[in-house]
């Protein structure tokens, strides 16, 4: 096994002597690349972001935004990183760098004032300005006719990528303006030739220091192998969610092991009966391969914190954590998800609805990971997910409901419906289920469902919400479904 190192920049360098919990923000910092800044250590203001090489989902390299204060730099062992400073060429020794096309708009355009969170929002403009698939569209933008969507330039640009990106001063209208005015890449651009070829591949790592260990082995096979040996070790994929507690709570594990380059982890399969996700997929991976296909989850993806969090939360982390308030459960109880548990002797598949077993409890064992989510096919065809939170975006949430309802003519023949935030855990709403199967979908059926949906749970109040406003928002949420819906559902 070769000692950690990452490359920088096009220059490759050891990861030692850093700790193995040390993020690749206080790397690269340490090695005087102090664009990175940074801002909340939690994930949510993006001056922190850097671009990684991964597998493509358009061309064999994406350049994906990241967190760099979440990700632990030995989990880029053997990968690629460009920071803000890398993104500007040299053309010739001695000459002062040009700058790159997204820095130049940012500049011209008045993007930055005091600069702390320039860099960060350079990188993730720079991920976007780079996606293959970005292509104008003439009609839309800031100045767009009526109806038009303002949120994506005439150039392509996806202001969503840029939803993770805090500023606190300088003001958003001159950074859009720099956003929708970035063209395409030319030819000579070496980033953007760099994705035609193949991302580094993992690399088997096992880095340590006095005793704590980051270790990413090669197969799943291996992996459950230490986790039996290792019950107490740490999982990890994106660290959305360990590197938070690493920052704010300076939590140390002995050992930490990685799954996110796993390939039996990685695959998304359509099969006949089902689809199959892997747990290390992440959602931005997800979003894209799937295209639209599973509706309820496309509603999910855009209201799931941020890109730059979406770039590395999989599901396979939100589900393990067991949180009461997570996005995707509710959606995915609502669509009868079960899980694929794997551990050293085999496989078992799980229902989601019966994983959960109390605050951050579930059933899956010492030594045992979950390895694929699985979606039972047909869809249903009337779907909807509400999420109740004080920020449009890069929030959580105070309630968290998904519907997945089949209504046949005009008759609600199954209801499906995740509920988060109200309960220890997340639940179905299985008295409001039995409300509308059977029943006419009509808004006498609507409104007495909705009263039914305010009683399921047993929710708190705290600093988000009152236990009574999530109780109404429960039943607003139905009534909000079906003022949607009832003109799309047939009669």
């Amino acid at each position: 096994m070769t000692a950690a190192r990452i490359t920088v920049n096009g220059k490759e360098a050891p990861i030692a002597p850093a700790a193995p919990h040390t993020t690749v923000l206080d790397f690269l910092r340490e090695r005087g690349l102090t664009g990175t800044k940074e801002g909340c250590a939690e994930g949510e203001c993006g001056a922190c972001s850097i671009l990684v090489a991964r597998p493509g989902v358009n061309k064999p390299t994406d350049w994906v935004p990241v967190n760099a204060c979440l990700v632990p730099v030995a989990a880029l062992d053997g990968q690629e990183v460009v920071t803000s400073e890398g993104l500007a060429t040299v053309e010739a020794p001695g000459t002062p760098p040009v700058l790159h096309p997204v820095q130049e708009e940012m500049a011209v355009r008045g993007g930055s004032q005091c600069g702390y969170c320039t860099p960060g929002f350079i990188c993730s403009m720079a991920g976007e300005y780079y996606r293959p698939d970005r292509c104008a569209h003439a009609e839309q933008g800031a100045d767009a006719a009526e109806g038009a969507d303002a949120e994506h330039g005439p150039n392509g640009f996806d202001l969503h990528a840029l939803s993770g990106n805090l500023c606190r001063c300088t003001g958003y209208r001159p950074i859009r303006d720099a956003a929708f005015a970035v063209g395409a890449p030319t030819d000579d651009d070496p980033l953007a030739r760099r994705r035609e070829e193949a991302p580094p591949a993992p690399v088997a790592t096992e880095y340590r220091q006095d005793d704590s260990a980051f270790v990413r082995k090669g197969t799943l096979a291996e992996t459950l192998r230490l986790l039996r040996e290792r019950p107490d070790a740490v999982v990890v994929a994106g660290s959305t969610d360990w590197g938070v507690e690493v920052n704010i709570r300076s939590r140390r594990a002995d050992c930490v092991v990685a799954v996110d380059r796993l390939p039996e982890l990685r695959e998304l399969r359509v099969e006949s009966d089902h689809v199959e996700i892997g747990a290390a997929l992440t959602l931005t991976e997800i979003e894209r391969r799937l295209d639209g296909t599973v509706p309820l989850l496309a509603q999910l993806f855009p209201q799931f914190a941020s890109r730059l969090i979406r770039n590395g939360a999989t599901l396979g982390g939100n589900l393990g954590t067991g949180s009461p308030i997570g996005d995707s459960p509710p959606v995915l109880l609502a669509l009868e998800a079960s899980l694929v548990l794997a551990d050293a002797d085999g496989e078992r598949e799980v229902p989601l609805a019966e994983y959960f077993t109390g605050y951050r409890q579930s059933v899956r064992r010492p030594g045992e990971l979950i390895r694929a989510v699985r979606l039972p096919l047909p869809l249903a065809p009337v779907t909807a997910f509400h999420k109740i939170a004080k920020r449009r975006f890069d929030d959580i949430s105070s309630v968290a409901v998904a519907f997945a309802l089949d209504v046949e003519g005009g008759t609600v023949r199954k209801a499906r419906i995740g509920l988060g935030g109200v309960a220890a855990t997340p639940v179905r709403a299985l008295a409001t289920e039995a409300a509308l199967e059977g029943r006419p979908w009509t808004t006498e059926t609507a409104e007495a469902a909705a009263e039914v949906l305010r009683g399921e749970g047993t929710p708190m109040s705290d600093h988000r919400a009152s236990a009574g406003y999530r109780a109404a928002m429960l039943g607003q949420s139905l009534l909000k479904l079906y003022a949607q819906t009832t003109e799309a559902v047939p009669s």
